[in-house]
């Protein structure tokens, strides 16, 4: 039994998983109303959010879940905010020294990469190993408000990194976007909620890099786009034309995914055997469609991140401890903070 714990930014969050169940338990206070206030994530905002909730949250895990049952606990030590991050560690480390159990930490990113396969393992638990073998090699694409990047877990659970973003994140340029429309924070879910009324064909947004052999991703450009485009247009006609405006935007932002998913699995040259996508955004529908659609061309399964795996959560960190146990930091009382990690080897293609 695996006790996880995760403060890598904005949200708090314990999470209890069980290999012969699965995840037995998720329990997260969301800051998002917090820092709505302030347009975006304050750190020592979020700090002081942590620092107040992790015992509540462990007291709710313990009346669901008896404690002595623990055997590991694992957190989040990178990337993220260096604080945030901090008290994860440190609440973490106590937990371990108090019930004499193993500590171990767990990449942010890594859980992302995992999350796509938390159902896969709860729908049959005996039989997750031989399921996600015949699923591998993997290709993924990990898109949130601070990462987008394209990896692949090959035969021998190993990530590599293929590609990443130059500038921006895609999350990034949605929220950055939605702030240059007049729309309130996290911007991504209400450009979303507008494109849906508005033509995806209204207006004609730059899709970043655009040689078809390179992977990585610019959303730079885009954003800088919407803004010469917002300045040409009075206050109201922006409010006029913002379904439209949402509409071509977001159009953009999934394009220019999907063109780069496309190219690498054409690149891996049907070795792919399963098609995956995490990450804040993937709760975006029209992203998740434009995906499956690709993975059904190319006659692979497609897996997505639950809603409830896509964001910061301590589900993914316990799973990723279990189902990654060689991507994992087992320093236990000497563990660190990493706020700067990476997920593992870069590859160039």
């Amino acid at each position: 039994m695996i006790l996880a714990l995760e403060s890598s930014c904005d949200e708090t969050a314990v999470a209890v998983f069980d290999p012969a169940r699965g995840l037995v338990g998720e329990w997260v206070h969301s800051q998002i109303a917090l820092h709505e206030r302030h347009g975006g994530v304050v750190p020592d905002l979020a700090t002081r959010e942590h620092l107040r909730h992790f015992a509540p949250l462990l007291e709710r895990a313990q009346a669901a879940v008896p404690f002595d049952a623990i055997t590991q606990v694992a957190v989040t030590n990178g990337p993220g905010l260096a604080a945030c991050l901090a008290i994860g560690v440190a609440a973490a480390k106590a937990l371990a020294l108090q019930w004499r159990v193993p500590l171990v930490g767990v990449n942010h990113l890594r859980g992302h990469v995992w999350s796509p396969f938390i159902r896969l393992h709860a729908d049959a638990p005996a039989e997750f190993g031989d399921r996600l073998a015949a699923l591998l090699p993997h290709l993924g694409l990990i898109v949130s408000g601070g990462n987008t990047l394209l990896f692949a877990v090959d035969r021998a659970r190993q990530v590599t990194v293929l590609s990443t973003t130059r500038d921006d994140a895609a999350g990034e340029a949605l929220d950055k976007g939605a702030k240059l429309l007049g729309l309130s924070y996290p911007g991504g879910p209400l450009i979303e909620k507008l494109a849906a009324t508005g033509r995806a064909d209204a207006y004609d947004f730059p899709r970043g890099i655009g040689r078809r052999d390179e992977l990585d991703f610019s959303f730079s450009g885009l954003k800088t786009s919407l803004r010469y485009l917002i300045e040409k247009l009075s206050p109201e006609e922006v409010v006029a034309r913002r379904s439209d405006l949402c509409a071509s935007y977001q159009q953009a932002v999934v394009d220019a995914l999907v063109r780069k998913t496309r190219a690498a699995l054409r690149q891996g040259e049907g070795d792919y055997r399963s098609l995956g996508l995490s990450g804040g955004v993937a709760n975006n529908r029209t992203l998740r469609a434009a995906l499956e659609r690709e993975a059904q061309r190319s006659q692979i399964p497609f897996f997505a991140a639950q809603p409830q795996h896509t964001g910061d959560n301590a589900g993914m960190i316990a799973f990723a401890a279990w189902a990654d146990s060689a991507g994992t930091d087992a320093a236990g009382m000497k563990l660190t903070v990493e706020p700067s990690a990476t997920i593992g080897e870069t590859v160039k293609r």
